[in-house]
């Protein structure tokens, strides 16, 4: 699994099915990446309607976000991954498009976006959009075409039936809310599909023309400055549409297609995947070799690792981890704790799902959708320090690259007043200024949480700035140092014996360098017996967040004290070896 810095430099697309790289420079048909930097990159995502406000309208906008550009690069940050801007009415945050080729003018023009993206350049910030092509707006003007007259070019870029199909309410995605994945249209007089809401129609992505026009998407926002996408319910877009649809067949040369397409645009463009998947499909997803998916979200060690912190159980997370370590040289796994969707725990077993809702949401207003919590993070853990710093800490040293959601690092909270998701979408928390500091408007966009222990008065970033104590500070020190264990993000991985399932220890290798980390779940303290697997000359481990190293005895093996949710980061071969190492 360690990875290579290239990648069948040019491929002929049966080449790159079969699995064959071609050594021909000149010839062939497809420019594959050379660059790969999200190997080691820190993501972090945000809404830019509810991070800053700079013209005082209540709404969040580019301008706004320019200005906390700096803040970001020294929080660390390498790409920026943005919530939908573009064109809408808002009924799902966004995801409901009418114009895949603006600006929403509540948040500026694209002369502001295109200001944005060159100051993220010259900070050395990548940019990663949402690409929401499964669905549009019931607003979007082809969708109004498309219902208002059955010979439109538009007609067929949709999914849809004379009369009611039989499973109509089968497969929605949004239970309790969502009734029917059909709706009739009294306009068009047919019956169209939509796997979300009904104000999100399916766009027909078996049709060529609908094809051609999400490679137009991707290509038009690459000219303005963007590295890649991340991309919306991947595998609702590659799946078959139809009234006689049961069971959806994933068109895998889709994700062909946009590689190829990304590989000549600009070649070191990525797509980020939304792919609740299990593990025995991933490598359809990524290619055998790598040639089509960069990147996917780890769904299954995401919600597994949740049961670990619930039961103090780690043994489902070392088996999803295991699970899903093949992968081509190239890809990538995105780790992370929350994002801006409810957390899905639809993977595991009903027990499994009943102690996390258990532990984290025993309210039912704190879950959603039968199978999801709609929380933040902090509030989750109690606002438990040890458990936030652990629980971060473990995603940081998951094998991937780390996504952060906006305002986790300053341990933000959740207002569940609010419906559905919205809940954990509220305004970035600046200052104990009116409205957070996010805007001088006093009726924001959104409620800025206030009062009690998550309210901007206490938990905003100028205090915790000011703290070197701070769950801030210690989110840019942590992120620091995972910037400089490449190992964790190129190497190879092994989980080691600790004989107590609630203390997980991982070994990465790769360059010849080895890092170990270690994490006690349990609100106990506990001491094991820890054999890293390696040479004499790498016995004394080297702990990389403080000065508490280890030495193994001569059967290789260390003893290591944990405090309660303790963790540890270790280099192999002594501190001198530390001070000395190399990463190219």
């Amino acid at each position: 699994m360690a990875a290579n810095a290239t990648f069948g430099k040019t491929c002929s697309r049966a080449e790159n099915e079969r699995g064959r790289n071609c050594t021909n420079n000149t010839s062939c048909g497809n420019r594959m990446i050379n660059d790969l930097w999200y190997k080691n990159a820190i993501v972090y995502c945000l809404s830019v309607a509810t991070f800053m406000d700079a013209d005082g309208d209540g709404v969040g906008d580019f301008k706004g976000l320019m200005r906390r550009l700096d803040y970001l690069q020294g929080l660390g940050a390498t790409a920026l991954w943005l919530m939908p801007f573009q064109p809408s009415p808002g009924r799902d945050g966004g995801y409901d498009i009418t114009d895949y080729y603006n600006v929403d003018p509540k948040y500026g023009t694209l002369g502001d976006f295109v200001e944005f993206t060159h100051a993220c350049e010259q900070r050395g910030i990548r940019v990663l959009i949402d690409l929401v092509v499964n669905h549009t707006s019931n607003e979007h003007p082809w969708f109004r075409d498309a219902r208002r007259n059955p010979h439109s070019k538009y007609r067929d870029w949709y999914v849809w039936s004379k009369k009611r199909p039989k499973h109509s309410k089968e497969g929605v995605v949004f239970p309790g809310v969502q009734k029917s994945t059909w709706t009739r249209d009294d306009v068009a007089k047919c019956w169209y599909f939509h796997r979300f809401y009904q104000f999100q129609p399916d766009l027909n992505t078996s049709h060529p023309e609908v094809r051609a026009e999400i490679l137009k998407i991707m290509g038009f926002w690459l000219q303005l400055g963007v590295s890649g996408f991340r991309m919306d319910a991947v595998p609702f877009v590659i799946g078959t549409k139809g009234p006689d649809v049961l069971q959806p067949v994933e068109q895998y040369e889709m994700l062909w297609d946009f590689r190829e397409f990304l590989s000549w645009r600009e070649g070191d463009a990525i797509v980020l995947a939304e792919a609740n998947v299990l593990p025995e499909t991933d490598l359809e997803y990524f290619g055998a070799n790598g040639e089509r998916l960069q990147m996917m979200f780890n769904f299954q060690v995401n919600q597994t690792l949740f049961y670990a912190l619930a039961t103090t159980d780690n043994r489902p997370l070392v088996k999803a981890l295991k699970a899903t370590k093949p992968r081509p040289a190239t890809a990538q796994w995105g780790q992370f704790l929350r994002n801006h969707d409810e957390l899905d725990l639809g993977r595991l077993s009903a027990k499994q799902r009943e102690e996390v809702f258990a532990a984290f949401a025993p309210e039912p207003d704190m879950q959603l959708y039968q199978r999801g919590i709609r929380r933040r993070l902090a509030p989750m853990l109690q606002g438990d320090r040890r458990r936030i710093e652990l629980a971060y800490s473990l995603m940081m040293t998951l094998p991937g690259t780390p996504v952060i959601r906006y305002g986790d690092e300053i341990g933000m909270g959740d207002d569940l007043s609010l419906p559905e998701r919205q809940c954990a979408r509220t305004p970035m928390q600046w200052s104990s200024e009116p409205q957070g500091g996010f805007s001088t408007n006093h009726k924001p966009v959104m409620k800025v949480i206030r009062g009690g222990a998550y309210g901007y008065e206490h938990a905003n970033v100028a205090e915790q700035r000011r703290d070197p104590n701070s769950l801030l500070n210690w989110m840019e020190r942590m992120i620091r140092m995972r910037k400089e264990v490449p190992e964790i993000g190129w190497g190879d991985f092994e989980v080691l014996r600790t004989s107590k399932p609630e203390v997980l220890a991982i070994r990465y290798d790769w360059r010849g360098n080895s890092v170990v980390v270690v994490h006690n779940l349990s609100a106990n303290p506990c001491e094991i017996r820890l054999n890293t697997g390696l040479q004499k000359e790498r016995f004394q481990l080297a702990n990389i967040l403080s000065a508490d190293h280890s030495v193994a005895d001569e059967s290789g093996t260390h003893c290591v004290l944990l405090e309660p949710y303790g963790y540890r980061w270790y280099r192999a071969g002594g501190l001198s070896y530390v001070l000395n190492r190399t990463d190219t």
